[in-house]
């Protein structure tokens, strides 16, 4: 090799460049092995996909979890849109459903995952909470994360002014819209400590901060919810447990549905918003599966805008 390069400087570059990359193919050699036999070794392979995933993907991201969606009602739901993403991710689900109309609902719907678990639970029961979280300890062993989709409130409350919410509209809105959340991530916290820790992920919408006709109550309620998120995710940050909130935009739902004017509200964001259009379910959908996966690992008490850029307009 020497002899037909010469000893001349040019001769010189050329075998300095062939021993550079002779190096660099035996560290390239060097570190595939090295990965390799992290992957295979107890403990080490989550650490390693998280730092290969990036560049070259081996699995979904949600691959070998298991989670609880809650809020599933009918295709429409935001909560659906999630459960089908993070049953694409490689998550293992439960699925909860209150009162028989809505169970028919949920079953029908999951048959086009893959076997999830389906369950009855009432979020203003604790007891119904209770045995929820009995039910996925003996089936998953521990939980990854948890999906918060429930709201409520009485359709007369959303009419007319605020002022003349009854005390029971108030109550009940703020209990199941916002309490339930609270309710359910004290019930997930030992089974998420099982695992080392886990994500807690709830909806909001803009109306938490700002006013829009004929969201009412279901404003305050969002409101606590986020203040709940911040809260929750304080409490729980030690045990490597996250909260997260995704304030999406308006989306054509069963509860959007008993909002009057809402239609109006859908052009108001085509016309105004950055991106000059609505948003869908997929794209809430998502930005979850970032909050849930190994990306949103850094991230917690945090609401999440997706809607288009309407947050950020003025007029």
């Amino acid at each position: 090799m020497r002899g037909s390069m010469g000893t001349g400087p040019a001769g010189r570059v050329m075998v300095t460049a062939v021993r550079m990359e002779r190096t660099r193919a035996g560290r390239a050699s060097i570190g595939r092995t090295a990965t390799a036999v992290a992957a295979s070794a107890p403990g080490t392979r989550r650490a390693v996909e998280r730092s290969t995933r990036g560049s070259a993907p081996s699995m979904s991201v949600l691959n070998g979890t298991c989670g609880l969606i809650v809020g599933v009602a009918n295709k429409r739901s935001i909560s659906w849109a999630i459960a089908q993403a993070a049953a694409r991710e490689g998550a293992r689900l439960a699925l909860t459903y209150q009162g028989e109309r809505l169970e028919e609902n949920v079953r029908e719907l999951a048959c086009e995952l893959d076997q999830p678990l389906i369950l009855p639970c009432d979020v203003t029961s604790d007891d119904q909470i209770a045995a929820l979280y009995e039910a996925i300890g003996r089936e998953f062993g521990g939980l990854d994360f948890l999906v918060h989709g429930a709201a409520f409130a009485p359709r007369e409350e959303l009419d007319g002014r605020f002022l003349n919410t009854s005390r029971e509209g108030f109550r009940l809105a703020l209990d199941i819209s916002a309490y339930s959340l609270v309710a359910l991530a004290r019930g997930a916290t030992p089974l998420m400590e099982a695992r080392g820790g886990g994500s807690v992920l709830t909806l909001s919408y803009l109306g938490s901060q700002r006013v829009f006709p004929n969201y009412n109550v279901m404003g305050v309620a969002k409101a606590a919810l986020e203040a709940s998120v911040r809260y929750l995710a304080a409490d729980l940050g030690p045990s490597g447990i996250r909260v997260n909130a995704i304030s999406a935009g308006p989306i054509r739902t069963l509860a959007s549905s008993g909002i009057s004017g809402f239609t109006n509200i859908l052009q108001i964001y085509r016309d105004r918003a950055p991106l000059r259009r609505t948003i869908e379910s997929g794209d809430v959908a998502d930005a979850a599966v970032f909050l849930l996966g190994p990306a949103g690992r850094a991230v917690t008490g945090e609401i999440l805008m997706v809607d288009a850029g309407f947050h950020a307009m003025g007029m």
